[in-house]
């Protein structure tokens, strides 16, 4: 078995003093964003904010803020979650983290509900734009860098939203149905990463139901695994409402309600206890949990200087820099001339850009980049022209859009290039809500349509929170760039890019399926009657793409750069429990560029369940001058190889040979090596029920069984010379041996079953029974 230890937990302060009253309103709010008190046992309230991506602060500060999506405090908007992840840059995340943690400390709040680490199950999830990666790893290392950068710097984090929180239709009440080795390897992987690893001071619980049950009131995964298993110390509190039976929760293992009930449910906490309904050390221990919760707040870190907005704003920038991904560039249209030229940039997002997404995360920034503003700026000779090419929505009356489009594609056949702005508004994605499609707005591709056949240099800039449909019209464009929903910064961040001054180098964290219809939970999302089947397994995104043979729009991992790389030397070392992949890279361009490598396993030949072709093991990034090498490496613990086992109710490594491949993409292999693996002993006891195949793949129990069909080889009968029959060895592999032993010439009868079995259990090899 393979299983990291829990870490050990904190020394906790002993449970306060307090009446049984005092005691149930420490479990449940104050107010909207904030816990209650108690200043006689020396626990203090701890101010709470949203903001994933930036701070969304009330007004006026007093009671923690009331609920309102829409009127706030200006803060900095950072890049939303969906586009950092497409930095694959852990750093990048740290500074970003450490920099909301400094706002946030300026306005006196302890904690940041986030970061969201949900896996993107569907590109249909509504909330897809607050989560990192449709691969746990990639997301584990991206959410970790966040909460480690929040707590370095005195503000606790609040990961969310655990678990399978997997799509916004019915998400208050939905029971996601998953298997248990999806819901370890996949949906469970990064959390108990972080929570492992980075040690977050709370641990947000979702709405939805695993399995029938509430995780508000879900004791298996607040406490069996959270606590127990991975040593998780820290406050687990509600989603906003997601608390139904406040006794049930606070028995299940959850500590705080969020928002309070102003007393209704601390008077059932109580009653409960009086009645003996609910053990009053059950109270006690979540009472001692905020208590330490209040202590880390208000201890906190020690911040370093304060820094200003425009240190912020710089910050937004570079991060935005970083998440643009380049998809496709023909015939080296870009990047731009800023010094010659005539551009047309058409499209309302150029000039009123959506920059976030929509719901609980929504920022009021402290300024505004726009692309066209800042293409303007950048624009050094070269000429920038404007045209809106259609309706903003919500803007100009539906009757105007034939006269934008015409005046449009004039503006493009007189240009010597045209960068076009697509995408979607709030109204087609918003926490919330599920998308029906993942299509652009038809007026959108029929202007596009147009315009190609104007000018047929054109640059597509998509601006969306979720994945949408490139096929077929990606075909028509020499280039297209992802731009996400870059924060507000991010206007510049574009503007760089397509002039040159920035060389792009995200990396898709989701396939780009060719059509709604290939992505692997299609006919399972969003569930009917209350209930979702996680029919896929573990073939999610790139996994499932991969294992179907199915082609994509562009793959996991995808990102092209204004330089090229080449690798070569792959290498693969033992170094202790773990294994090093180096893979020289190097810049064959005319252009100082930043690479992603990534690093993927896959095998063992002819393992005991289902794998992917290929899973992420790891990656690095490297910057290199042109003509510059460089060898980089990234360490594989061997227990990242382990798959979960449901019937062994762990983590198990399978020996044999697996592949290990450098890559630029999941589908751009760049090398790859072979590693012979040593398997962890099977867990699994031995019976009459197991069938041949288990028996002989057992360390013990296949050469105890071998004996015997070697010993009855002399009699010749069908059964004991069957394992010298590749047919017949196939055939009983899967029968049970205590099926077996009832073939008349089974050289193990009915009665030796239980010897066998016995034997196998006491761990007593061939010969010395």
């Amino acid at each position: 078995m393979t299983q990291q230890p829990p870490p050990p937990p904190a020394t906790e302060p002993a449970a306060p003093r307090l009446s049984l009253t005092e005691k149930a309103s420490l479990t449940s709010g104050a107010g909207d964003f904030v816990t209650t008190a108690a200043p006689e046992a020396g626990i203090s309230a701890v101010t709470m904010s949203d903001g994933p991506h930036g701070l969304r602060l009330p007004k006026e500060s007093g009671d923690g803020g009331q609920i309102d999506l829409h009127s706030a405090a200006p803060a900095t908007c950072y890049p939303p979650a969906v586009a950092l992840g497409s930095s694959w840059d852990p750093e990048l995340a740290h500074r970003v983290a450490g920099a909301l943690a400094d706002e946030a400390a300026s306005h006196g709040i302890r904690v940041l509900l986030g970061p969201g680490i949900n896996i993107k199950r569907s590109p249909l999830c509504g909330r897809n734009f607050e989560y990192f990666s449709e691969d746990p790893l990639l997301t584990a290392e991206m959410g970790g860098a966040m909460v480690r950068g929040l707590q370095e710097s005195g503000v606790g984090a609040a990961l969310k939203h655990y678990a399978a929180n997997n799509q916004e239709t019915d998400r208050m009440r939905v029971s996601a149905d998953i298997d248990e080795r999806p819901l370890r390897e996949i949906y469970l992987r990064a959390f108990e990463r972080i929570v492992r690893r980075d040690r977050p001071w709370s641990v947000m619980c979702s709405y939805n139901a695993v399995n029938g049950t509430l995780l508000s009131e879900n004791s298996r995964l607040l406490t069996g695994i959270l606590r127990t298993e991975w040593g998780f110390d820290g406050v687990v509190m509600s989603d906003w409402g997601a608390v139904r039976d406040r006794v049930a929760a606070l028995r299940a293992g959850l500590d705080l309600q969020m928002p309070g009930t102003h007393g209704r449910t601390d008077a059932e906490v109580v009653a409960a206890v009086t009645a003996g309904e609910l053990d009053e050390s059950v109270l006690d221990t979540s009472v001692e949990r905020l208590a330490l919760f209040a202590r880390r707040a208000g201890e906190g870190g020690r911040p370093g200087p304060r820094m200003s907005a425009d240190e912020h704003h710089r910050l937004a920038g570079e991060a935005a820099d970083r998440c643009v991904v380049l998809l496709k560039n023909e015939r080296h249209v870009l990047p731009l001339d800023p010094s010659s030229g005539s551009v047309a940039v058409i499209g309302e997002p150029a000039r009123t850009p959506r920059y976030q997404g929509a719901g609980s995360s929504q920022v009021t920034p402290t300024r505004l980049d726009t692309p066209l503003d800042k293409l303007r700026e950048l624009a050094d000779g070269a000429r920038v022209d404007f045209a809106p090419g259609c309706p903003a929505p919500g803007g100009e009356a539906a009757d105007t859009a034939g006269a934008l489009a015409d005046e449009a594609v004039r503006l493009a056949a007189a240009c010597d290039t045209v960068v076009v702005f697509l995408g979607l508004s709030a109204a087609d994605e918003s926490e919330g809500f599920d998308r029906g499609h993942i299509d652009l707005p038809e007026e959108q591709l029929l202007l596009l349509e147009r315009l190609v056949a104007a000018n047929p240099r054109v640059v597509t800039v998509l601006s969306n929170g979720g994945v949408v449909r490139t096929a077929p019209w990606h075909d028509t464009v020499p280039a297209l760039v992802e731009g996400w929903l870059l924060g507000q910064a991010g206007g510049g961040a574009l503007a760089r890019v397509l002039f040159g001054a920035v060389n792009p180098s995200g990396k898709l964290a989701e396939t780009v399926p060719l059509c709604l219809e290939d992505s692997p939970s299609h006919l399972s999302f969003p569930g009917e009657e209350g209930h979702v089947r996680y029919g896929e397994g573990v073939f999610v995104g790139y996994r499932g793409y991969d294992a179907a043979a199915r082609e994509v729009a562009f793959p996991f991992g995808h990102g092209l750069s204004y330089t090229s790389f080449t690798y070569s030397g792959l290498r693969v070392e033992r170094d202790g429990d773990a294994f090093s992949a180096s893979v020289t890279v190097t810049n064959t361009g005319r252009r100082p560029g930043r690479e992603v490598v990534q690093i993927y396993s896959s095998g063992p030949a002819g393992s005991t369940v289902a794998r992917p072709p290929r899973e992420l093991r790891g990656f690095v990034s490297v910057t290199l001058a042109p003509g510059e090498s460089r060898e980089v490496a990234v360490g594989i613990p061997r227990g990242e190889l382990a798959y979960y086992s449901a019937r062994e109710a762990g983590w198990r490594v399978e020996g044999g040979d697996y592949g290990i491949e450098a890559g630029a993409s999941s589908r751009d292999i760049r090398g790859s090596a072979v590693i012979s693996v040593e398997g962890d002993p099977s867990g699994v006891a031995l019976s009459g029920r197991s069938t041949i195949a288990e028996w002989l793949n057992h360390p013990v129990g296949g050469p105890l069984l071998m004996e015997r069909f070697m010993a009855a080889r002399a009699a010749a009968g069908a059964a004991a010379g069957a394992m010298e029959n590749p047919t017949m060895a196939r055939f009983l592999a899967g029968m049970p041996l205590e099926v077996v032993a009832e073939f008349p010439q089974s050289p193990v009868g009915p009665e030796g079953v239980a010897e066998l079995t016995a034997l196998a259990a006491a761990g007593t090899p061939a010969g010395d029974g």
